[in-house]
């Protein structure tokens, strides 16, 4: 029965390479029509003239004569390196902006400059045309700024011919406003930054900033460290010069740069240095061959820097300590969106090297939150809901839209009641959320995905995963809602249909001579997966085991710190089940005080600036939320602690009975409290 088994395995073998050698052949076919593409550009040409590609998008882009949106049925191709930008417009609609990307079979590149616009509270995408927009490109870099009722605006990124024989990379730079929904390329006066991909940007207050990236070309890759400031007001750049012996970070891209009280915050990204190799020996009489080799450096330092409001070129970098609990092992390719003084990270890749020639890249989906002024990360764990009360709105998007919108739907239905009115419709909405149920598990492991925050909510969009040598993106987009962190919502999430190409004739060659070697190693493979698909790899067991010790190490310090307090900081400190508003009624008057010493101590008796009333405690409970979120994850691992331990109940109830009472009311307040 062995006997029989092995021959059937053989015959089968030679049918996959047979099967696998035919396809080569018509793929080989197929390169040689070279027949045009959808857009008039002949994608299979290998000597595709770049500039021409540029001005045939152009001509495309010109048709359009005015601005439009339509409404999409589906969302967008999926795509890599493309950007999601929440709205900054205020009072707006919940919106989130997606634009440009491209994506890569194998064989061809396409690149897009289509811009999206995604509606979080109805769920509908739409897709914006104007006359005047930004040629198609990836690794662009967006910063989001308030002027003019909400700006975003766009530098540099790549461009590349359809086989990636020639690259090219943008040092334009656009504005789109939210409002109006059109693009207008902005011409600066004087020196503007040179041409980059992969760079940051950032605005603060009214500038925007412009770090790193890297250009390259044929030869090889620069990495740039250079700093630039825009002006809003003045629409002019300006290139921080810093002196010679003063801190800055090295040249890097896929960095991430975050906005802060008192400029902006830096941390890690990727970059590779030259390495001269050993000499090649020549020929008796000649001498050896010295070689250079590019080696791989994932950073993971953190930099402060300073901005001056009144001058743009006083700008200095401050190396900060080594930040707590960081991610381990260092990874590249990781995201990170701003949220209220933290830094919400997820994914990334590290590659270690098996030999001399392969790599093994293990990929992330961990989830974590930098509070940028301790300069500390807390891993983010999903966890059921507390109550029922959390369990009946599980499925909503979190933040306050979504809580407003529940608040408006139920009075809409009290109404409807009093009246003898039927509320079918409203029912027929509820019915309509539930249709995308939540999920304890995080989605799969990716790197360069695409991150934004909008109330409070976290949206994940696409990524890009490595399998063997394919390159292969997720069509898909994602929502958490980072108060309760009780699940994954999945917005829409769809399969690849296109199939991987091999790019040269090496390739498909060396494919046809499929080895009984590599058949026997996916065979095995294939059993072994078969036989216990549920078995963990080592590269999970460790990472299980490292979120295991940084969740009890929180749990820790979370204790320590509720016991005894930090002495230098003079701040109120939240208590477990404590929600902001109960944060905020509880120590509003503290922080109302701290705004008031703060605006005396900044400022001059000449120069000093009366604050209202409003203004006050406007700046109170801004700092407040702050503070609030700061600890967030330290106060949650308490709450775990204690809810574990069956205590959750006496601590809300010692909680109201401190605020004035206990009795009957102090028992009602236990459940608003959680």
């Amino acid at each position: 029965m062995a006997k029989k088994d092995k021959k059937t395995k053989a015959a089968e073998k030679r049918l996959r390479v047979a099967e696998k050698t035919t396809r080569k052949t018509a793929a080989k076919q197929k390169k040689t029509s070279k027949k045009p593409g959808k857009d008039g550009i002949i994608l299979d040409a290998d000597d595709q003239d770049l500039d021409a590609v540029l001005e045939e998008y152009a001509r495309q882009q010109a048709a359009f004569e005015k601005v439009t949106e339509t409404v999409l049925s589906e969302p967008p191709p999926v795509r890599s390196g493309a950007t999601l930008t929440a709205s900054p417009a205020a009072g707006g609609q919940p919106e989130l902006v997606l634009f440009g990307g491209e994506t890569f079979n194998g064989s061809v590149a396409t690149f897009y400059n289509d811009l999206h616009v995604y509606n979080t509270a109805t769920g509908v995408w739409r897709s914006v045309t104007s006359p005047n927009a930004p040629l198609p490109r990836s690794g662009h870099g967006v910063a989001a700024t308030t002027h003019g009722g909400g700006t975003l605006w766009v530098f540099g990124g790549e461009f590349s011919s359809p086989k990636q024989n020639t690259f090219y990379h943008y040092n334009d730079f656009w504005a789109f406003s939210v409002r109006t929904r059109e693009w207008a390329r902005v011409e600066t006066k004087g020196k503007s930054p040179p041409a980059r991909s992969g760079h940051r940007m950032v605005g603060w207050r009214g500038y925007v900033v412009l770090f790193g990236g890297f250009q390259d070309t044929a030869v090889n890759t620069k990495y740039l460290g250079d700093l630039w400031v825009f002006d809003t007001a003045s629409y002019t750049w300006t290139q921080v010069a810093l002196a010679a012996h003063a801190q800055r970070p090295d040249a890097r891209s896929s960095f991430s740069l975050l906005p802060h009280e008192a400029g902006a915050v830096l941390f890690g990204g990727y970059s590779k240095t030259k390495i001269a190799a050993t000499a090649v020996a020549g020929r008796k009489g000649q001498g050896g061959k010295h070689t250079a080799t590019e080696v791989g450096h994932i950073h993971d330092d953190t930099w402060l820097l300073r901005l001056d409001a009144a001058d743009a070129g006083k700008a200095r970098w401050e190396r900060r300590k080594k930040p707590g609990n960081s991610p381990n092992p260092k990874r590249v390719g990781v995201t990170m969106a701003a949220h209220k003084g933290r830094g919400i990270m997820f994914g990334g890749v590290h590659d270690r090297a098996e030999t001399d020639e392969k790599l093994e890249s293990v990929f992330f989906n961990d989830l974590y939150a930098w509070s940028t002024e301790r300069n500390r990360f807390f891993p983010l764990v999903l966890r059921k809901p507390r109550n029922a009360q959390g369990a009946k709105r599980v499925q909503g998007g979190g933040g306050r839209r979504d809580r407003a919108k529940e608040d408006e739907a139920e009075l809409l239905a009290n109404l409807a009641r009093l009246e003898g009115k039927a509320v079918e419709e409203v029912k027929v909405e509820e019915i309509k959320e539930e249709e995308a149920p939540l999920s304890l598990a995080l989605p799969s492991p990716r790197f360069h995905c695409a991150l934004a925050v909008l109330d409070d909510t976290l949206y994940i969009y696409g990524g890009t995963v490595e399998k063997d040598e394919r390159e292969l993106m997720h069509d898909e987009m994602h929502a958490i809602n980072l108060d309760k962190l009780d699940g994954v919502r999945t917005l829409f999430s769809r399969r690849i249909e296109s199939e991987w190409v091999d790019s040269d004739s090496e390739g498909e060659d060396s494919g046809s001579e499929y080895s009984d070697d590599e058949e026997d190693d996916d065979d095995a493979d294939a059993e072994s997966t078969a036989t216990d698909p549920s078995k963990p790899s080592a590269a999970q067991l460790e990472a299980l085991r490292a979120e295991k010790a940084a969740a009890k190490a929180l749990a820790e310090e979370a204790a320590a710190a509720a016991e005894d307090p930090d002495p230098a900081s003079t701040t109120p400190h939240p208590r477990p089940f404590e929600t902001l508003r109960a944060f905020y009624e509880r120590t509003g008057t503290d922080w109302q005080n701290l705004v008031i010493a703060q605006a005396e101590l900044g400022a001059s008796a000449v120069h000093r600036v009366e604050k209202s009333v409003k203004e006050i405690r406007g700046d109170a409970f801004a700092a407040a939320e702050e503070k609030w979120w700061d600890v967030r994850e330290e106060i949650r691992a308490l709450e775990d602690e204690q809810e574990e331990a069956g205590i959750g109940e006496v601590v809300s109830l010692e909680a109201k009975a401190g605020g004035g009472g206990a009795g009957a009311g102090a028992a009602g307040g236990a459940g608003r409290r959680r």
